[in-house]
């Protein structure tokens, strides 16, 4: 911990937007009831690039005093001031402006991205981003569409009274959302866009490795003109921070993107004043490709289904099942693809893949590698750190490897896919579905029936047939078992930040 001010460490990365050198170049401050502000502690804590390990910056650490502020300002902005008095016209318009400015900051946003989270700037610019935007644009719509019905009501105890009954959608009230390292503009819009359409105030806890493009964010919002207190952004660390928003008694809702043990942990500490949860947890999916599918697309399609995002990705492909008959043609197609991913700094044009995110990170994926290796398993390519600067690891392609190995049961996080053999397809369901996740799947097949019986076969929030990793705000996504609670985007997501109010008039 430190209490240092600026550093210039950031602004000489080369090649960088210049905007995201000038807005890395100074500390950063907690954003509370519209005022950047500096952390009650006046502790602050370092943000690293993972290409070099070398700090960017210092960032104000906020804690529990800081969340109680936090909270507080956006309890008042629920209840009272111009917030809950805007139509939901009103409401969208500001949403949109938001994606407006976002998107007119593209390039900016993308290099925080990069250097922050060490993606590949060319992906942050066409995926992250205008996700992003999109993301506020589709909620902004729906900001005038969250209706509720009239009901037709029969009172047996109550012969030849008349009664008006409807419903209310209102919304939930003060949220707490905690967001992940791996997309962290992405997984801001995907939390804030929802709870803004329904009226909702909120605090966001970004990741500490990866809070910059949401302070910066914090900036747009601002400037878009929503009122103080209606967006909180607290830094720190998830053992204070984290902890202090998931159990305030004043938070109506806690809404978190991680990992499932960290989700078990939200579930706890909520259980005080009983305030709803969404979880949107880890991941162990199958991607599985059959001998009849365009071997043409499947093999490009398995290899981006794990390495993109380096790998860090909930719902990656990470488990790939291939039919007997193909399976050496598919795992040498996959593994020549992963030699040629160009491995390096991601703020460096033509990097495809970039480094893991932190020093923790690497030495995570790197374990996972050692134990499947001393358990029997051999790389057809990859399965080391790349380097002793920076957190780089070789895309990695496992094979010989079976259902009791913890590189094939347990969530690696990292770009390392377990390549395995099947010719049943009820024992390939079984096997599929054969881990306490859910989140995503893939199936590779020209065959549309075999393609709709596995998605019903497997069970997983998402399953992408011939193609993966498609995302779309108007689409749902969560996950099955301990994949997590609830759905992020598409209609559902609103669901989850209202209450359902009845009302019944005697006429």
């Amino acid at each position: 911990m430190t209490t240092a001010t600026a550093t210039k460490t950031g602004a000489g990365i080369s090649g960088i937007n210049s905007d995201a050198q000038k807005f890395i170049s100074k500390s950063k401050k907690l954003l509370i009831n519209g005022k950047w502000v500096d952390a009650s502690s006046g502790k602050t804590f370092g943000v690293y690039d993972p290409s070099t390990g070398k700090e960017i910056v210092q960032v104000a650490e906020g804690d529990k005093a800081d969340i109680d502020l936090a909270v507080k300002a956006a309890r008042k902005a629920f209840d009272s001031g111009p917030w809950p008095s805007m139509t939901p016209s009103e409401r969208g318009k500001l949403i949109w402006r938001l994606g407006d400015l976002l998107e007119k900051h593209l390039e900016e946003f993308a290099a925080l991205e990069s250097i922050d989270n060490g993606k590949p700037l060319a992906i942050a610019r066409v995926a992250d981003v205008p996700l992003a935007v999109d993301l506020f644009r589709y909620m902004a719509g729906w900001a005038t569409k969250i209706e509720g019905t009239t009901i037709p009501i029969t009172v047996p105890y109550a012969p030849g009274a008349r009664f008006h009954a409807y419903t209310r959608r209102e919304p939930v009230g003060v949220v707490g959302q905690i967001i992940p390292w791996n997309f962290p503009l992405l997984m801001a819009a995907w939390k804030l866009g929802p709870a803004l359409a329904t009226g909702c105030t909120i605090v966001l806890k970004p990741a500490e490795q990866t809070p910059l493009s949401a302070l910066r964010l914090g900036e747009l919002i601002m400037e878009a003109g929503f009122p103080e207190g209606v967006v909180n952004i607290v830094p720190g660390y998830g053992e204070t921070a984290g902890a202090a928003l998931a159990a305030h008694d004043d938070v109506d809702k806690a809404a978190f993107t991680g990992s499932t043990e960290v989700g078990r942990k939200i579930v706890h500490a909520a259980a005080g004043n009983l305030k709803k949860v969404t979880l949107e947890l880890g991941g162990k999916s199958p991607n599985v490709v059959f001998a009849d599918a365009d071997l043409s697309a499947a093999i490009p399609g398995a290899a981006s289904a794990i390495f993109f995002n380096h790998g860090q990705c909930c719902c990656a492909g990470s488990r790939l099942y291939i039919e007997k008959k193909v399976f050496d043609q598919v795992v040498e197609g996959v593994s020549a693809e992963a030699k040629k991913i160009k491995v390096g700094p991601g703020h460096e044009e033509g990097t495809q893949m970039g480094p893991l995110v932190s020093e923790e990170q690497l030495n995570r994926v790197v374990s996972y590698l050692e134990a499947g290796f001393e358990a029997g398993a051999r790389a057809m390519t990859g399965g080391c750190r790349i380097g002793e600067k920076g957190y780089f690891v070789e895309p990695t392609v496992l094979i010989d490897t079976t259902h009791d190995m913890k590189v094939v049961k347990e969530e690696i996080f990292g770009p390392v896919v377990t390549a395995m053999p099947f010719d049943d397809l009820d024992d390939l369901a079984a096997q599929a579905n054969d881990t306490v996740y859910g989140l995503g799947a893939g199936v590779w097949t020209r065959d549309i029936s075999k393609a709709h019986l596995m998605a019903e076969k497997i069970r997983a929030g998402t399953i992408w047939v011939n193609c993966y990793n498609i995302f779309d705000a108007a689409m749902p996504f969560g996950g099955f078992k301990q994949s997590g609670w609830g759905r992020e985007m598409g209609k559902q997501a609103l669901d989850l930040y209202t209450e359902t109010k009845a009302v019944c008039v005697a006429l």
